[in-house]
């Protein structure tokens, strides 16, 4: 499996570090090598524009600027990029406006390895 993985690059944007922690150990075991962390929205924004990671996973609320507003920045920056909205604050109004800017998905706190493995794999088809 983990030969097969196209994606090698990824960006975690969330201000939890446990958060972050989990989600590099879960990108690590599914081959991706390369990753970056922010904790804020403008290191995010940083790290996008240097790096052009191929995943992203993106917390909606961030104490400097709101992740969707990222979003469409990244977005407009590199269309391949496959950004996850992550947010603990499910509602209808984040999953619509998740969507509408480009999101591929929106995961919902607190997620399963089970759920980004998913996520992640089924880019591949």
């Amino acid at each position: 499996m983990q030969a097969e993985l196209p994606y090698t690059s990824a960006l975690l944007v969330d201000d939890t570090s446990t958060v972050r922690d989990y989600l590099r150990q879960i990108l690590g075991k599914l081959g991706v090598t390369t990753i970056y962390e922010a904790a804020d929205g403008a290191s995010a924004d940083q790290l996008f524009t240097a790096h052009h990671p191929q995943l992203v996973f993106l917390d909606i609320q961030l104490p400097d600027i709101n992740g969707k507003v990222l979003l469409r920045r990244f977005k407009q920056q590199d269309q391949q990029a496959h950004v996850f909205m992550v947010s603990a604050h499910s509602s209808v109004e984040n999953l619509k406006d998740a969507m509408a800017g480009g999101a591929h998905a929106f995961v919902i706190k607190p997620f399963s390895a089970k759920r980004i493995c998913n996520l992640v794999q089924s880019l591949q088809h």
